[in-house]
């Protein structure tokens, strides 16, 4: 089970990784064209600072545990992915992007194995 949340967890790094440098690097407008149309509905200022999150949270999800310093923060990491999952969910539900809600669904079920593992019987 060890590595089946090794796994998890790095394969959840790599996509909010990549889905939080795009939102931090890029602009609203490019966000918009690539079919983030959500971010019409936030701040410039709010969209950088989901992308930061979802980077800050990539790296807490592998490096703590990986290096061994502080290892309880990848289950708080993996918990604060939830609760931005939620939040994601919440927002194309009303936006009515199913597929895309879907997504976060799956996503959030993810987050929450892991931090379940990592707080529970597989912690480090």
């Amino acid at each position: 089970m060890n590595v089946v949340l090794w796994i998890i967890a790095g394969l959840l790094a790599a996509a909010f990784l990549a889905s939080g440098a795009m939102k931090v690097l890029r602009p609203k407008e490019q966000l918009k064209a690539a079919g983030m149309g959500w971010t019409d509905d936030w701040s410039d200022r709010a969209v950088k600072a989901i992308g930061g999150l979802e980077v800050l949270a990539a790296i807490g999800l592998i490096l703590p545990a990986a290096l061994d310093i502080a290892p309880i923060l990848v289950p708080l990491a993996a918990t604060g992915l939830a609760v931005i999952m939620v939040g994601a969910i919440i927002v194309h539900a009303r936006r009515k992007e199913y597929p895309v809600a879907i997504m976060n669904v799956v996503l959030l079920a993810l987050t929450v194995f892991v931090a379940w593992g990592r707080f529970g019987p597989y912690s480090f």
